[in-house]
């Protein structure tokens, strides 16, 4: 181990219990940055992040406010003359907690078992906020490279206003890299450098039978009901072997690297017996391929049915796609999709929702280079080119709007970091190793 390595995952170790403590104060924030929450949580997080961020040293930091979003947080450090500029990235608005009576311990109350911090935020990613700022600080506030932070309020909404947001301020994110710290590793104890990302699209698709609501018993036979009409309607979105029936959607080739199905299934939860979705490796269908889910129903709940006929049911279906397909191509295609199949001359209505591309890029050159020297260093394990099934919206568009930048994504999510499911959790080792990746990559990056 050298010197440069030895020292700084010494310095960032006598620094962890000051950035949990950071980490554990957003996370007791409850950020939700999704329609029907307070947006002035997603405000308190932005001032206390920019309060974190001020305190490790960061210069100049401030709110970027936009009519109608969500703030986010930038700050800067110059650099020596001649060195280059990288931009750090996370978010800091979150998930709902979804149904707490899932949680083991409050959503948003940070807590530690078994070597994992839990609580909303923890991995998702409020995590990578504190990340950044212990980087800062193992360099004294004085990096060895140039170095922005960009700490986004909308990224769990789909960046709404992202295009509006880079219009404004894309200038002052100008940088020769952008560093996320909103993606994945491979597996606890191999980190991974994440080289491709689906896409995704959502729309609100509405099926109606009836102009009012009748009885059951009167009526029911020659009517179908609207859930019976809207259940159909969504089967059609998957063929018999469980791959998406929506055409026009075809992804890249394999990945290099694969999943053994027992390891997946164990990771995901899956019951007993289940058979999984089409075919292919474990990764392309993680990664290369589309995937279609209903992610949520607007319908009468269990507890409030009566004998009647539903008139009208709504159902939210989201779209990832992979690289390669346009975002607006899918959307046509979804879209198309639904209003074509309605079951037994139903109404379908389609509203659009957001969308956000993917991406892949050729992860080669010198500060690819420092970015898995830095990885292998951290976590004394050569780093894994994988790919992520998620999306960050803000990836694709800075990659537009400086197309010459290097763009690594990292992060700490691991499969047991259940990112947007009940009892989210950080693995605390992980945590400190990813706080050192990222203070060798500003080393490394000088070099």
């Amino acid at each position: 181990m050298s010197d440069i390595v030895q020292d700084l995952r010494e310095r960032v170790a006598r620094d962890m219990p000051r950035t949990r403590s950071e980490l554990e104060r957003l996370v007791r924030i409850p950020s939700v940055s999704a329609a029907g929450f307070d947006p002035a949580h997603v405000r308190s997080s932005a001032e206390a992040t920019a309060e974190i961020l001020a305190g490790s040293g960061v210069q100049g930091v401030r709110l970027l406010e936009l009519d109608g979003a969500h703030p986010a947080v930038f700050g800067e450090l110059p650099g020596p003359s001649g060195t280059p500029t990288i931009l750090l990235y996370a978010h800091h608005d979150v998930q709902p907690p979804g149904d707490e009576t899932l949680w083991v311990s409050p959503p948003f109350e940070p807590t530690e078992r078994g070597g994992r911090l839990y609580g909303r935020g923890t991995c998702d990613d409020k995590v990578g906020i504190v990340a950044h700022a212990a980087a800062i600080r193992a360099h004294g506030a004085v990096p060895p490279v140039g170095v922005k932070v960009i700490v986004e309020g909308e990224e769990e909404s789909s960046s709404e206003h992202l295009p509006e947001f880079l219009a404004t301020y894309g200038g002052e994110l100008r940088a020769d890299a952008l560093l996320l710290a909103d993606s994945s590793n491979w597996r606890l104890g191999v980190p991974g450098l994440t080289t491709s990302m689906r896409g995704v699209v959502d729309c609100v698709v509405e099926v109606r039978t009836l102009d009012h609501t009748v009885h059951s018993g009167m009526y029911g036979g020659p009517v179908p009901d609207a859930l019976t009409a809207l259940a159909r309607l969504l089967a059609t979105l998957h063929d018999d072997r469980g791959a998406v029936a929506i055409p026009g959607l075809d992804g890249a080739g394999a990945p290099s690297v694969d999943l053994p199905e027992d390891t997946y299934r164990e990771d995901a939860g899956a019951v007993a017996g289940l058979r999984l979705l089409g075919e292919g490796s474990i990764t392309e269908r993680l990664w290369t391929r589309p995937a279609v889910s209903v992610i949520g129903l607007d319908a009468p709940t269990v507890a409030e049915a009566a004998n009647q006929l539903v008139p009208a049911a709504r159902a939210k279906v989201s779209l990832r796609i992979p690289p390669g397909v346009q975002a607006e191509k899918a959307m046509d295609g979804l879209v198309a999709h639904l209003e074509s199949h309605a079951p037994w001359g139903a109404h379908v209505t389609v509203t659009r929702g957001g969308a956000g591309e993917p991406f892949a890029v050729e992860a080669e050159g010198p500060i690819y280079d420092a970015a898995r020297r830095a990885l292998g260093d951290a976590w004394d394990h050569e780093p894994v080119d994988i790919g992520a099934g998620g999306t960050i919206p803000l990836v694709k568009a800075f990659a537009e709007t400086f197309p010459e930048a290097a763009l690594l994504l990292t992060g700490v999510e691991d499969p047991d970091g259940r990112a947007h499911g009940e009892n989210e959790s950080l693995h605390l080792g992980e945590f400190e190793r990813a706080c050192v990746a990222e203070a060798l990559l500003l080393t490394y990056m000088a070099g």
